[in-house]
């Protein structure tokens, strides 16, 4: 069993009222470790969110963009002036979410949500790409036809086929593709547990990170008082489908102020974590309002 620690006890990432597209919240940080450098790519709000009507409001928009920061010790961030996703067409106009970010060969995916705002099931999986992290392509849905969010891709091939985690509320799936667009196969791996801090829904994190023990899948859970916590799973290295062990106890859930109260109350939820020297690095929204940062030496990951 294991607990993450936080690596300060503030925000890494805050709010800036000098860009109208981040004055509301910063959170739900995709990261990648590249060339000595933290890339977080983060969910940005212009405005804050109201959810509390039947239909999304117009008059009450709220519209997610795609930031970018990079850091060289992982805790002290630069951002960038600019988004480098904005919404683009009706599947997203009102905005990309919850990037999940994963580099396959020598490709970067960056799979998210893309919210129509039509309704509130109006959410699908989609994705870019990227050479460079710099220059993106045009969204592509990946699950047409069916609300879903929470999907990321394994960062290697399994058989010569992608692998795609995604969530069919409550529970998390797996699907395969042959060219990565078009997925087959899903089947649910793990469910929420009656009871428990994640009875409610689970879904995952950031993609699957490759331990000595099998493939690390933080995921977040929620319980019937809409608590959001982090948990932990390993998955077996010889078949993806099948979960090894998954810890009882969450391994971050919300206690500072600034994880307690926010635009959404009692919230964890990351969408990426990255190893580093041997370090495990999760950042994760707080509250949907401000990124935070925790972490362990992956020699006390432990199940």
């Amino acid at each position: 069993m294991f607990k993450l620690e936080r690596l300060q006890n503030e925000p890494v990432l805050s709010p800036d009222a000098r860009h109208d597209w981040e004055k509301a919240a910063v959170f739900n940080a995709a990261v990648i470790y590249e060339n000595n450098l933290f890339h977080l790519f983060y969910r940005a709000s212009d405005n804050p969110f109201f959810l509390d009507t039947d239909k999304p409001d117009p008059s009450r928009k709220f519209t997610s963009v795609i930031g970018h920061a990079v850091s060289t010790d992982g805790i002290h961030f630069e951002r960038y002036e600019e988004p480098v996703l904005r919404p683009s067409g009706m599947n997203d106009s009102w905005g990309i979410e919850d990037p999940r970010l994963t580099k396959i060969d020598d490709k970067y995916y960056i799979v998210y949500t893309a919210f129509g705002g039509r309704d509130w099931s109006d959410v699908r999986v989609s994705m870019v790409s990227s050479p460079d992290l710099k220059h993106w392509s045009q969204g592509v849905i990946l699950l047409p036809g069916e609300p879903n969010k929470d999907a990321a891709l394994l960062p290697e091939k399994v058989n010569n086929q992608y692998v795609l985690f995604h969530r069919r509320i409550p529970s998390i799936w797996t699907a395969v593709s042959d060219d990565i667009i078009n997925w087959r196969d899903h089947k649910e791996i793990m469910t929420p547990r009656e009871g428990k801090w994640d009875s409610k829904k689970i879904g995952i994190a950031g993609p699957p990170l490759k331990i000595k023990d099998g493939w690390l899948m933080i995921y977040h859970g929620v319980d019937e008082n809409n608590v959001y916590r982090l948990g932990a799973a390993l998955l077996d290295k010889n078949d993806i489908n099948r979960v090894i062990a998954r810890q009882d106890e969450p391994i971050l859930e919300p206690e500072l102020e600034w994880e307690i109260d926010g635009l959404v109350p009692n919230v964890v939820f990351s969408c990426g974590s990255c190893i580093v020297n041997d370090f495990l690095y999760v950042y994760y929204g707080a509250a949907d309002t401000c990124i935070g940062a925790a972490g362990i030496p992956t020699d006390r990951i432990t199940f």
